[in-house]
């Protein structure tokens, strides 16, 4: 099964939405969207986008894969590795 990043971003920023304060940011994500800084995610609750990561993509997401994904561009690279 080979997606596209489109495709991975689409659900990347699906699984980000709820956790996302800035909404317009969202709307106008890219693969340089910072997801702490940019989308206003609470660090907090980085944990639970990656295990909806995780399920989505049925990957596993090791912990110091999971500190590099600070891009919505970092995640659908990881994504894209493991899946790919």
């Amino acid at each position: 099964m080979d997606m596209d990043n489109q495709e991975i971003m689409q659900k990347v920023l699906k699984i980000l939405g709820p956790y996302a304060k800035n909404k317009e940011a969202l709307n106008n994500a890219n693969e340089s969207t910072n997801i702490l800084k940019d989308l206003e995610v609470n660090s907090s609750r980085l944990v639970d986008i990656i295990l909806a990561l995780e399920d989505e993509f049925d990957i596993e997401i090791d912990d110091s894969e999971a500190d590099k994904v600070q891009t919505v561009g970092a995640a659908i690279e990881l994504i894209k590795n493991k899946v790919g």
